[in-house]
């Protein structure tokens, strides 16, 4: 069965038909997705339509646009301020304004239920605004992109590296690889070199204000290509050489490594990470989160291989021929991963907290953007201003009990010892599910 089958299984979709309180989780993540996915078109001072000098334009699509050259914009568009143009037309998004955009006249520390100095109910603070201006509305809904890309991006970095280390462990154990040892001399300086220029690629990117998704993705893939580039050398030489192969304790390296990691305190090894990157951004997090979180996968995902890795139909394929690297990864690994969900789940919530965590301490984020963790630090320098520590607490923890809610509902349906569940009944024969 594959990973994204267990969104078919009978007992989750009863689990969230039957209990309001798993349903309205998940009701809560489809929702901050679609604000995530949305938050141009939901806030910004960008109109979505306008009229200007008898042409049409959408400002907020063509702004991802024009950054490239394909397209062209009157030198009017190019500014801070968009609302006192002369448009013949124009429709702004509902709420007119941008995180960053700041009033430092008349409209600091405004209270969301005090008399505001706004020409219309249109142009209203609906949560207030922080010390200079900026309208905490707008900032809570994008706050919400940063925060879900910290939790879903980190939560994949670290499940990927998980997979991929707990993997081996589970599978090959201590008795079932072998290598020669320039093999592994290989595998130990492409480990090491590869890191290295990994990470000068992501803390120094040539001409580019910070690292971006597909910046980092080159750097995963660098990783590997070292690593196995080397590792193929190698074992090409020792066959040239004929050297002896020895059994390779790779469980017990692996897990060493992952045990060393786990014994450093979170938080001494969270503001370790932060210095390594010298340009400010919110894919440092997600890389920060990432490097922090991966040991838990690969215990999980290792626990998961030892079980199965005695399994009649491993031992038949091992029998039939097969390499392991093939029966690890298309027969052994999907049979296993459905139940690190769980651990996703509950992955991306604490993401979300680390990504608050750092933001409100002013650090991996640049200065000028506006996130939860943020509003946060606001509220600790201006005490009397509530509404910049309620509605961002609100956020998070709103964020965090719904995908804990959701990790819950997919561990009460894996869950063997519960045969109200209709898998249960129909594996029992019982034809009432």
């Amino acid at each position: 069965m594959s990973f994204l089958a267990l969104f078919q299984r009978p007992a989750l979709r009863w689990l969230l038909r039957q209990r309001a309180v798993y349903r309205w989780g998940s009701r809560v993540i489809i929702l901050l997705g679609l604000v995530a996915l949305l938050a141009d078109f939901l806030a910004g001072s960008r109109p979505l339509y306008c009229q200007y000098a008898g042409r049409h334009h959408l400002p907020v699509v063509e702004s991802w646009i024009v950054g490239t050259g394909a397209i062209t914009w009157p030198a009017e568009f190019h500014r801070n301020t968009w609302h006192d143009l002369p448009y013949d037309n124009v429709v702004f998004p509902p709420v007119p304004y941008s995180p960053g955009d700041l009033h430092l006249k008349g409209r600091q520390n405004l209270s969301p239920w005090g008399n505001q100095p706004v020409s219309s109910w249109r142009y209203r603070h609906w949560l207030g605004t922080d010390h200079l201006g900026r309208d905490v509305l707008a900032g809570m809904i994008h706050g919400t992109r940063s925060a879900l890309l910290v939790g879903l991006f980190g939560t994949g970095i670290a499940l990927i590296i998980g997979i991929w280390l707990g993997g081996m462990a589970g599978y090959y154990g201590d008795d079932r690889l072998k290598a020669g040892p320039i093999c592994l001399m290989g595998i130990l300086v492409g480990t090491t070199l590869g890191a290295f220029l990994s990470l000068q690629l992501i803390r120094h990117p040539a001409g580019q204000e910070g690292p971006t998704w597909l910046l980092l993705s080159g750097a995963l893939l660098m990783l590997v290509l070292w690593i196995f580039g080397f590792a193929r050398i190698g074992r090409w030489i020792d066959g040239q050489l004929q050297t002896r192969t020895f059994r390779v304790p790779l469980d017990l390296i692996l897990m060493r490594i992952v045990e060393a990691v786990q014994s450093l305190p979170g938080l001494l090894l969270l503001l370790a990470l932060v210095p390594l990157f010298t340009v400010p951004s919110i894919w440092n997090v997600v890389i920060i989160v990432g490097l922090i979180r991966w040991p838990g996968f690969a215990r999980f995902v290792r626990g998961e291989l030892l079980k199965i890795r005695e399994m009649p139909y491993l031992e038949a394929a091992w029998l039939a021929g097969i390499p392991h690297p093939r029966i690890l990864w298309r027969h052994a690994l999907p049979n296993a991963l459905q139940p690190v969900l769980v651990l996703v789940a509950f992955g991306i919530s604490s993401g979300v907290l680390i990504e608050a965590f750092l933001s409100f301490l002013g650090l991996g984020v640049p200065a000028d953007d506006v996130t939860w963790g943020t509003l946060l630090n606001m509220a600790r320098k201006q005490f009397s201003d509530w509404w910049l520590a309620v509605f961002p607490g609100l956020g998070i923890f709103i964020t965090v009990a719904a995908f804990n809610l959701f990790g819950e509902a997919v561990q009460d349906s894996l869950d063997e010892r519960q045969p109200y569940l209709p898998d249960r009944k129909r594996d029992r024969g019982d034809g009432s599910a």
